[in-house]
């Protein structure tokens, strides 16, 4: 499946400019209201950005990507532009800027956040990184709260001689595995375990022994050593640290073969609220599609809240047992299934009996 050129967000349509954006995307540019914390970084007249603008929009023709241009999906007005640019194929640079009239009203992270799982699920295998001064603290959080962590600095060609550097911020790796090393299966096994007691739904309850976590993680490594399943891994791009874990697991019907199920879906506790779902179930997604997979299932426990976020992600309702999971006695939850095609087909019933 291409990359799409149109995406939706909560409130945002994401949409590559055309050319009756170029007042707009001048505009946005030439706003000195925005750039309060690098004056000599806005273009300077309007055929700088014009000359900007048709740059973009040739990176649209060249690569199938590149900045978008953000619509309120009620009202139908510009907020911003975002999106990634491929940079001399060494990463993919992380862009957000809001019209004035609405920042601060967090649709510059719903932008970037958007744009960065983009990235990770369909766009080029390069580092996201976003480039931003320290004294831009709005733009600081939007990268952290996009999922981005500090690797470094980097001078930019327009700085001034006396201005300090750029905080680079990159986007945690993605990778699939078939077997882990030591340290990361302790890695892994660490994370199961904080993911219990933080009170995820991945199998166990608060306070579960780490001997059973070990035992279950000893399937999944079973069923890795046969070939039926593949680990996605989401580290630290600042440390290697594990931050997110799935399993990608194909069943014995060869009727299914066109299928997975997603298990044990995680995330490092400690950054919830960072995007990293958002960016694990990009990567879920990317590897399942390099295995020419279409259509992904994952269970939800009723009553944890997460459908929500699953929904968001594309998955709809296919099925639920009611009250087939007991947590504790009296307290029986739903065990809910969740579907979504990753082709361009429609998830629809069979309309035959």
């Amino acid at each position: 499946m291409p990359s799409p050129r149109v995406v939706e967000t909560a409130h945002l349509t994401l949409r590559p400019p055309t050319t009756a954006d170029r007042d707009a995307w001048v505009s946005l540019h030439r706003d000195p209201r925005t750039y309060w914390h690098a004056p000599h970084a806005m273009s300077q007249t309007d055929d700088d950005a014009v000359a900007f603008f048709e740059r973009s929009r040739q990176h649209w023709a060249e690569r199938g990507f590149g900045f978008w241009l953000a619509e309120d999906r009620v009202t139908r007005d510009v907020v911003g532009v975002c999106g990634l640019k491929d940079i001399e194929g060494a990463f993919l640079n992380l862009y957000y800027r809001l019209t004035f009239d609405h920042l601060g009203r967090g649709m510059g992270r719903e932008m970037a956040r958007a744009s960065a799982a983009h990235a990770v699920e369909f766009l080029p295998a390069l580092p996201v990184r976003a480039l931003v001064k320290e004294i831009n603290t709005p733009s600081v959080r939007t990268a952290l709260g996009s999922g981005l962590e500090r690797v470094g600095t980097r001078a930019l060609h327009d700085d001034l001689p006396d201005e300090p550097p750029s905080t680079v911020f990159e986007a945690p790796l993605a990778d699939a595995v078939t077997t882990f090393d030591e340290a990361t299966r302790e890695q892994v096994l660490d994370l199961w375990m904080r993911t219990n007691d933080a009170g995820g739904a991945v199998g166990f309850l608060p306070g579960a022994q780490r001997d059973m976590v070990d035992e279950a993680l000893a399937q999944h490594e079973h069923s890795m050593a046969v070939g039926s399943t593949v680990a996605v891994l989401l580290r630290s791009a600042a440390d290697d640290r594990v931050l997110g874990l799935s399993f990608l697991v194909q069943g014995s019907n060869p009727l299914l073969d066109h299928t997975r199920t997603v298990y044990r879906f995680m995330i490092d506790p400690d950054r919830r609220g960072q995007n990293l779902g958002r960016l694990l179930m990009a990567a879920t997604h990317r590897v399942a599609r390099e295995s020419v997979v279409e259509i992904l299932t994952l269970g939800v426990r009723s009553g944890t809240g997460t459908s929500a976020f699953y929904e968001a992600c594309g998955y709809r309702e296919s099925g639920r047992v009611l009250g087939a999971i007991r947590v504790a006695p009296g307290d029986e939850r739903d065990d809910i299934t969740m579907t979504r095609r990753l082709d361009d087909r429609t998830l629809a019933p069979d309309a035959r009996s």
